[in-house]
């Protein structure tokens, strides 16, 4: 109760300037949630969806659906261009192999293609060109990650449902992390069962 009523004033300011005065305030400044300061601005662009509020997550999944990589962003999470690099480092350091990468086209770049050929790594990430995409469609590697890859929306949609479920509301970003890890951990048991 203490810490809504130290926002409050600040709060009924934010909404003064952008109701009232309809200026814009500050990112810094804005207060998202009286409730969870680590909350963030996510830009969908998805109909029906073009804003959300919460943490931005990504997860990296092998050939037969087990997760194995992840990460729960506290602050604003760069581009999804800028994540490949650290996330292939973080598989080889726990794996001791990355063999190939199929990802959407926010992912490509000419940084991580080259990263990818320098590191011996498959390029199955979706090229943002249509002449780029009619011709990696000839390449039977990369039609193969990319049917996988359109698995991964149905993949996400079910770890957020099923196994995430009702975490999601979890209060401060330490607990929301330690349901992903939870969930992670659910998650690929349910998939190694299966297997």
């Amino acid at each position: 109760m203490d810490n809504v009523l130290e926002q409050l004033p600040a709060a009924i300011k934010q909404a003064h300037e952008r109701i009232i005065g309809e200026r814009v305030v500050a990112k810094e400044e804005k207060i998202l949630s009286l409730y969870e300061k680590e909350t963030q601005v996510l830009v969908r662009g998805k109909a029906g969806a073009r804003v959300e509020f919460g943490n931005t997550l990504l997860l990296v999944e092998n050939l037969q659906g087990l997760i194995v990589d992840w990460e729960l962003f506290k602050e604003m999470a760069p581009s999804d261009t800028r994540l490949v690099k650290p996330s292939l480092e973080r598989i080889k350091a726990e794996l001791g192999v990355a063999k190939g990468l199929g990802t959407d086209r926010g992912f490509a770049s000419k940084a991580n293609e080259k990263y990818l050929e320098e590191e011996g790594i498959y390029n199955g990430m979706f090229p943002k060109g249509v002449g780029a995409l009619k011709e990696r469609m000839k390449e039977e590697p990369f039609r193969a990650m990319q049917t996988r890859r359109s698995q991964t929306e149905g993949r996400i949609g079910i770890f957020k449902n099923v196994y995430y479920g009702e975490s999601g509301v979890a209060k401060g970003y330490e607990h929301r992390k330690q349901a992903v890890i939870w969930a992670v951990l659910t998650h690929n048991l349910a998939v190694m069962a299966g297997l």
